[in-house]
Order: C-alpha cells, then sequence, then structure tokens
C-alpha cells in the first residue's frame, strides 16, 4: 500500500493566497462613544448634568461641561430605573437606554414611538426635556 505524501506550498510573489479572517472581538472591548448629547445644546446639557448631579449621583469630580458623556449617561440610565431601563450601568447609550428614555418623555407630553431609535422627534423631545430640569445655579467649570 502506498503511504500519500503531502506537499508545502510556498506562496511566491503574485501567487494568490486566501486574506487571513477578521477575528472576532469579544463585547468588553467595544468602547462607547465619549458624548452623546442627543440634540440639547451646550447649555441645555449643563442644566441637565447640574439636575442629573444633584439627583442621580452623576459624578461629583466630572465637569458640567454640556457634554453628555459616560458620566452623564450613567446617571441618566439611573434616573431611567424609573421608566423601565433594567439594562447595565455603564454610559452607553443603547436600545434600551432610548427605550426608557422615551418613555420618560412620554410621561412628560412626547407622542413619539418607543422604539429604541433617537430620531427627529426623540432628539426634539430630550432638548425640550432638558431645557426644564434646572433652574439653580449651575456651575461654570469642573466640579
Amino acid at each position: 500500500m502506498r503511504t500519500p505524501t503531502r506537499t508545502a506550498v510556498t506562496p511566491t510573489a503574485g501567487s494568490a493566497v486566501a486574506p487571513p479572517r477578521p477575528t472576532a472581538r469579544p463585547a468588553d472591548s467595544v468602547v462607547p462613544v465619549a458624548v452623546v448629547n442627543l440634540g440639547p445644546t451646550t447649555d441645555e446639557a449643563r442644566k441637565l448634568q447640574s439636575y442629573l448631579r444633584t439627583f442621580y449621583f452623576h459624578d461629583s469630580t466630572g465637569s458640567i461641561d454640556g457634554q453628555s458623556g459616560t458620566n452623564s449617561w450613567k446617571a441618566m440610565q439611573r434616573s431611567l430605573g424609573n421608566f423601565g431601563y433594567t439594562g447595565a450601568i455603564d454610559g452607553v447609550v443603547g436600545g434600551g437606554t432610548i427605550s426608557a428614555l422615551q418613555r420618560l418623555l412620554r410621561s412628560y407630553g412626547c407622542d413619539g414611538r418607543i422604539d429604541g431609535i433617537a430620531g427627529p422627534a426623540t432628539r426634539a423631545a430630550f432638548k425640550m426635556y432638558a431645557t426644564t430640569r434646572w433652574d439653580g445655579d449651575i456651575p461654570s467649570g469642573p466640579g
């Protein structure tokens, strides 16, 4: 009986070689978007950050800077627990966060769909909500 032999093939210039397959990244390596304002201006977002700092444990060492970053969204997610948000308090603005935000906005009169997508109606309602959140003094810098 004959033993099969194997021949190694070494690619040379001009020969076709399949490109390597992309490797899947683990979920914990996904980096959230740094700032997600969803419509409010800087001043309106600063009002919302002040409100969140006072009532929902916004990071007191962070800035009231009008840029809704991870710490602002973590505080917002804590507040959205009252409106059905059950996901992680991670500052990532995904469909669950948006759906709960839409339920909150509905309690303020917004009649948009609860679909987890931050479309124009959700953005406009969130902008209005941010405008009305805080009437107190807003710190102008860090802290």
